[in-house]
């Protein structure tokens, strides 16, 4: 027999991000989508359309009164993820938030230690986490492909930002976008997943005349846990295609996870070629799913979020 759709979530924010875990959320067994969020109200009433048995809101604080929820995904711009978030913990709902985890690094501290107060399931949505490709670079990285680690280094180039399909106001702008925060929030989670603590040293961050506007490029130098210099640059408006890696480099070799889910690597000497993917991992969902059931589970909670937000906020010179 089908399991049964027993785990009721509301989602506050229906943009491009929220509008993709939805779909994975419609067609998990177990998951209803009970509630959705936005204030837009087309984007609202078109999700409604879409979905057909759900309650369609533009206030959240109404859905939250009206609507019994296991569970409230937050997905709106990381301005706002505090506020919403505080309300939703006070009900002792669960949540799963979207990176960053908050606008600034008191209001991620907040939110960290409101969430344990309260005892409630706080996930956040850091999908490399669950891939494939990070999951096989972490692996192979652990049983010592690159041998010694001598140096990390995170190169992000965008022809142009925000991307195409990324237009809007906030992740343009200096307060709550840039590649900085909206990619190397990834990473920086990646780093301290695998190596540990970071300590950033120095961030040059290029910034444009329109003080509204963020960084076109940044070069900064961080260090390990075990002091290995990490190393990251980037830039925004230029020739060539969108191109991010992610880069080990050892004594024995190199590994790169490039642009989010392929691998490249080689041995010392030797050339630089594509590695086969091969750890398998359960998906985000899966996980939540044990938890919100009492079963032990891999999640990444609030004070990933937390941890990474300190290092970006010093990257960005905040």
């Amino acid at each position: 027999m089908p399991a049964t759709k027993n785990i009721k979530i509301g989602v506050i924010g229906l943009g491009a991000i929220g509008d993709r875990l939805i779909g994975s959320f419609v067609e998990h067994p177990e998951i209803e989508v009970v509630a959705v969020c936005d204030t837009n109200v087309e984007r609202t009433e078109s999700m409604v359309q879409k979905l057909e048995a759900v309650k369609g809101y533009t206030n959240y604080k109404e859905m939250l009164e009206e609507t019994k929820l296991d569970l409230v995904y937050i997905a709106v711009p990381p301005r706002y993820h505090h506020q919403i978030a505080l309300e939703v913990i006070e009900k002792g709902i669960h949540i799963l938030c979207e990176k960053p985890l908050a606008n600034s690094v008191e209001e991620a501290k907040d939110m960290m230690e409101k969430a344990q107060g309260k005892g409630i399931i706080q996930a956040m949505n850091f999908p490399l986490n669950y891939s494939l490709g990070a999951n096989t670079f972490k692996k192979m990285v652990m049983d010592g492909y690159v041998g010694q680690l001598r140096k990390l280094e995170l190169s992000m180039h965008f022809p142009q930002w925000p991307r195409f399909w990324q237009q809007n106001d906030w992740v343009a702008s200096r307060e709550q976008g840039g590649f900085v925060l909206e990619v190397g929030v990834h990473f920086i989670q990646q780093a301290q997943r695998i190596f540990g603590s970071i300590t950033p040293l120095q961030s040059y961050l290029e910034l444009p005349a329109d003080s509204t506007k963020s960084e076109v490029g940044i070069s900064a130098y961080l260090e390990l846990e075990n002091g290995v210099p990490f190393v990251i640059n980037g830039l925004s408006d230029i020739a060539g295609d969108e191109r991010i890696s992610f880069t080990a480099y050892g004594t024995e070799g190199t590994l790169s996870l490039v642009n989010w889910s392929e691998l490249e690597g080689g041995k010392l000497g030797g050339p630089i070629q594509t590695i086969e993917a091969t750890e398998q991992s359960s998906s985000l969902l899966t996980n939540l799913i044990k938890a919100l059931n009492g079963e032990e589970a891999e999640l990444y909670d609030f004070t990933a979020g937390y941890e990474a937000q300190v290092v970006l906020e010093k990257l960005r010179n905040r």
